[in-house]
């Protein structure tokens, strides 16, 4: 059976959802949002603005302080591909082993793959061009290998929802292209896919956009929610150059002869196109 048989909804619904950690301030405050099948979502916004806790909630591993989210995915319909933040990569794992992780929540610790488990993992491999890495240590690969087979893990889970945290940041520009193809090609397969990104060419390319600032600031189409003014609601931005509302998104080290806009964080610095991660309950 497909990924997208059997599914009760052709949508995900979250109706004013909450998040809070422990009694500090609420990640999240009175976000109602849809992520349809079939469809891509980037989340975008500040550091500490709440794209990973959304990431979180709609994977399930975390729970909504308030609101509801409908219906609530079963784990086995979700992947998620986290920051990686080193991943271990101490661990004495082969590719191939890393590979084979994907199929546990079918198949157990103990069951061999059968057939089809092999078949998920190949393609997935081949997608995220990996299958020749597969006698490789996991730690030995660059950031790119080790995103990509990540991806592709989460590709065999087979999953309803693919749920990806920063997926090419930091990456070499091969990697980039390969895993924002998978995005697309995913969405067309009629998955929901959602990605959190710092980079608004990455935004640009999916169908919807929600920017957040702890709430949620603006959902639509890149263009309708990519302007000036969204972006002054959720950054606080001063203005390098220019004011027109269809202003682009650039980082510190962009040009901005053209009247792009420069975004400064909470301690004065500029986010750019691929540096700088989210903190852990960003």
């Amino acid at each position: 059976m497909s990924a997208t048989e059997g599914k009760q909804a052709d949508a995900i619904t979250l109706e004013g959802v909450e998040a809070r950690y422990g009694t500090g301030p609420k990640a999240l405050t009175d976000v109602s949002c849809s992520f349809e099948y079939g469809t891509s979502s980037a989340l975008i916004g500040a550091n500490g603005s709440g794209k990973t806790t959304l990431l979180r909630l709609i994977s399930g591993l975390s729970q909504p302080s308030a609101g509801t989210i409908s219906p609530l995915p079963a784990k086995k319909s979700v992947a998620l591909v986290a920051q990686q933040h080193g991943n271990r990569t101490w661990v004495p794992v082969t590719v191939a082993n890393v590979l084979r992780m994907s199929r546990f929540s079918d198949q157990g610790l103990v069951r061999r793959l059968n057939a089809k488990d092999r078949d998920l993992i190949g393609e997935a491999a081949e997608r995220l061009d990996v299958a020749d890495l597969k006698n490789r240590q996991f730690g030995e690969l660059s950031s790119g290998q080790r995103q990509r087979v990540l991806v592709a893990q989460a590709l065999a889970r087979d999953a309803q929802i693919l749920l990806m945290d920063e997926p090419i940041t930091g990456l070499d520009l091969p990697s980039q292209a390969t895993i924002l193809r998978i995005v697309d090609e995913e969405r067309q397969r009629g998955r929901v896919v959602v990605i959190s990104t710092h980079h608004m060419d990455e935004a640009e390319m999916c169908d919807q956009v929600l920017l957040l600032a702890n709430r949620l600031i603006a959902a639509g189409t890149p263009q309708e929610v990519l302007n000036n003014k969204n972006m002054q609601a959720a950054f606080g931005l001063r203005m390098a150059h220019g004011d027109a509302d269809d202003c682009v998104f650039h980082g510190e080290h962009d040009d901005h002869s053209a009247g792009v806009i420069h975004v400064f964080n909470d301690h004065g610095h500029g986010h750019d196109h691929g540096h700088g991660h989210d903190h852990p309950d960003s």
